[in-house]
């Protein structure tokens, strides 16, 4: 019952908010008590509502109250035993410095002595402060570490420092294995060392001042970057809609152009109608005339009438009639595709002035991230039975690629643009702009190409081979990814032969389709091994000037390749 008491009590004299003994104890008009510090820092983080509340009760005072200590109560937390029980943050924990004089349950200590070399709580340094014979001892902040200032030889204080052998060592060291050594007093040791580290010091904090210019001026340079960043693509949207805008009058100009130069054709061919058709009625009234007169039995009668028939007019043939063929306006439509062509291959010839690492940037912003972003742009392709070698055998669909067998008839006949040696085949479709697609194989593998359509065709040079054409004229003709079974991917491009190391040779097992985006205008072609995810395998960096193709090139009687259908 007399614990509980003291707990009672002690509760009672307690500050709500710090949960320690009051301290300066002051009470609110609403009857509860806490330390004077407490209850301000608390109104202080309330003053920018100007509202002021009690911890407890939550009452609220308009303005700020102003305290006095409360007297009485002061007195009788001061007069209680209870203030001499330390509160439990008052002893020492495992990270704390315990006072070495404490028995039982430590408190933390609150000074070392570097002469006692003993750690003191606060009760029990009062000695220190109070009596004359401590008045010579060097009192620091408590340290664990007092043990090691103690000679291991001769357990003496160490207060002697050897420059010979720069260590501390106490008195008796200097008789022995330290006799004749440069020593001085840790003191003044100190006060050397002390100097060389106040000008480190100095030296560290000029450093750190010229990196603080340096970086204010990469701030600087951040801001201008990001300024001129922002200038550029305000400019380059201003430039690209003025572009589009003057596309948008190109456009409507050609299109009243073609709309006027209709109608004129049309009116023309209308007033040729027109004529013709007056010219048949006149035509059918005579030939009724005609007709009539033929069956007239009187013979008088028959020779009056057909005297007073009126002569025919010179007949219009038709070979007078300018008829043109039905294709009227494809002379315009070739001139606006030439225009585009070359406003592509500028602008693909321009887009490399861009620095390669933002143009990077760019491009990987731009690419799809899912398959289902990708699908997006997937294109149905057909290989083209024109180009492919004789001994290759294409589906009916044309989708479908595999070698011939013995018993297979090659069918093919002789046309300029087929792959005479090689068993390559290209696609009957042109790829511009962006294209997605994916290559499904069987057998030891394929190899999966992009080129221009001018590749070399006849003869067994490696010119005909996609991915060891060199350049025309800076021209690059093909780039190739070999698919070579469990033996890696390679790529071809230059005649150079490169192995894709990494994670992707290590999923080569399994792979037997694999996925191509080409974005002829950013100038990348990424390939892609298709399994439950999409891996990437390789990613080329270049500029494509003209439409490409599709080119598959097998090499087994074993091996197949397909365009899968993706819609």
């Amino acid at each position: 019952m007399a614990q509980k008491q003291v707990k009672l009590d002690r509760e009672s004299f307690s500050c709500s908010v710090c949960l320690d003994l009051l301290k300066d104890p002051v009470t609110t008009s609403c009857g509860h008590s806490y330390c004077m510090d407490c209850i301000q820092r608390h109104w202080d983080g309330e003053d920018e509502k100007q509202i002021y509340s009690c911890p407890q009760c939550r009452k609220t005072f308009t303005p700020r109250p102003f305290l006095l200590k409360n007297t009485m109560l002061s007195d009788l937390v001061e007069k209680t035993e209870l203030q001499a029980a330390p509160a439990d943050h008052c002893y020492a924990v495992a990270e704390d410095v315990a006072c070495d004089v404490c028995t039982g349950r430590k408190l933390k200590a609150l000074k070392s002595c570097l002469v006692c070399l003993v750690s003191y709580c606060d009760q029990h340094l009062q000695p220190h402060y109070e009596s004359p014979a401590f008045e010579k001892h060097r009192l620091v902040e408590p340290s664990k570490n007092l043990q090691e200032n103690i000679c291991s030889h001769h357990v003496e204080v160490m207060k002697i420092f050897c420059r010979t052998d720069q260590q501390c060592i106490c008195y008796l060291c200097t008789l022995d294995e330290h006799k004749g050594h440069d020593t001085v007093s840790a003191a003044a040791e100190r006060t050397e060392r002390q100097k060389e580290l106040e000008g480190s010091q100095q030296n560290i904090q000029q450093r750190i001042q010229d990196r603080e210019k340096y970086v204010k001026l990469l701030q600087q340079e951040v801001e201008a970057i990001n300024h001129s960043a922002d200038k550029a693509v305000e400019d380059s949207k201003k430039i690209f809609t003025e572009l589009i805008r003057c596309m948008e009058k190109k456009r409507l100009a050609v299109e009243r152009q073609v709309i006027s130069e209709q109608k004129t054709e049309v009116r023309r061919v209308k007033e040729l109608q027109e004529k013709l058709e007056q010219e048949i009625t006149e035509l059918k009234r005579k030939d009724a005339e005609m007709k009539k007169l033929s069956h007239t039995e009187d013979h008088t009668q028959f020779l009056k009438n057909y005297s007073s028939l009126s002569p025919l007019s010179e007949s219009t043939d038709s070979p007078s009639i300018d008829i043109r063929p039905l294709r009227y306006f494809e002379d315009v439509t070739a001139a606006v595709s030439e225009f585009r062509d070359r406003l592509q291959a500028l602008q693909n010839e321009k887009w490399t002035d861009i620095s390669p690492t933002w143009s990077a940037w760019y491009v990987l912003q731009l690419e799809p991230k899912t398959r289902t972003e990708f699908l997006k742009y997937s294109r149905e392709l057909t290989l083209d039975p024109n180009t492919a070698n004789t001994q290759l055998l294409l589906s009916e669909d044309n989708r479908k690629v595999a070698v011939m067998t013995d018993y297979e008839k090659p069918s093919y006949s002789s046309h300029p643009d087929r792959f005479t040696d090689y068993r390559q085949v290209l696609s009957r479709e042109s790829l511009t702009g962006r294209c997605y697609w994916e290559v499904e194989w069987k057998g030891q593998g394929v190899v999966i190409a992009v080129t221009h359509k001018d590749i070399r065709r006849t003869g067994t040079s490696k010119e005909c081979r996609l991915g060891f054409n060199v350049p025309n004229v800076l021209v690059y003709k093909s780039w190739a990814l070999d698919c070579y079974g469990p033996f890696g991917f390679y790529f071809y491009h230059n005649k150079i032969r490169s192995l894709l190391s990494g994670k992707a040779r290590g999923a080569v097992s399994g792979i037997s389709r694999v996925g191509v985006y080409l974005d002829q205008y950013a100038g990348t072609l990424t390939f892609y091994a298709i399994t439950e995810t999409m891996t990437l395998l390789h990613r080329v960096q270049t500029t494509f000037c003209e439409p490409l193709y599709v080119g598959l090139y097998v090499t087994s009687i074993f091996e197949t390749a397909e365009f899968r259908k993706l819609k």
